[in-house]
C-alpha cells in the first residue's frame, strides 16, 4: 500500500510506518498532522486510485524532528581578476513518519 502525497508543494510517494523528510514545518515536535492532498492511492501494486485533481484520502503523520542538511558549498571565482566568493547553505527539514494510510 501506498499513496503519492502534496507535502508544501513537494509530492512524495509514502507507505505506513516510513520515515520521510519534507520541508521544514511549524509543527512542534510529537506534533500530529494531517496531510489531505493525496494524488494518487494504491492498495496494492496492481490497481490504482488517481484523484482529479486530488482524493478524499488522508494520510496522518507524526513530526520527529526538525533537522538541516548537509552543507553545500558555493564557490564562485572570476579568472585573472582576483574575485573569489565562497558561501555555504543548509537546507532546514522536518522529519516525519506516517503512521496510517486512510
Amino acid at each position: 500500500m501506498f499513496a503519492i502525497v502534496n507535502i508544501n508543494g513537494c509530492q512524495y510517494k509514502v507507505k505506513e510506518n516510513q520515515r520521510v523528510f519534507v520541508p521544514k514545518m511549524k509543527e512542534e515536535i510529537g506534533a500530529k498532522v494531517v496531510f489531505d492532498e493525496v494524488l494518487m492511492f494504491s492498495p496494492d501494486d496492481k490497481s490504482f486510485e488517481i484523484g482529479a485533481p486530488k482524493l478524499s484520502k488522508k494520510v496522518e503523520a507524526t513530526v520527529l524532528d526538525h533537522v538541516k542538511d548537509d552543507t553545500v558549498i558555493v564557490f564562485k571565482k572570476k579568472r585573472r581578476k582576483g574575485y573569489k566568493v565562497r558561501n555555504g547553505h543548509r537546507q532546514s527539514y522536518t522529519s516525519v513518519q506516517i503512521n496510517s494510510i486512510s
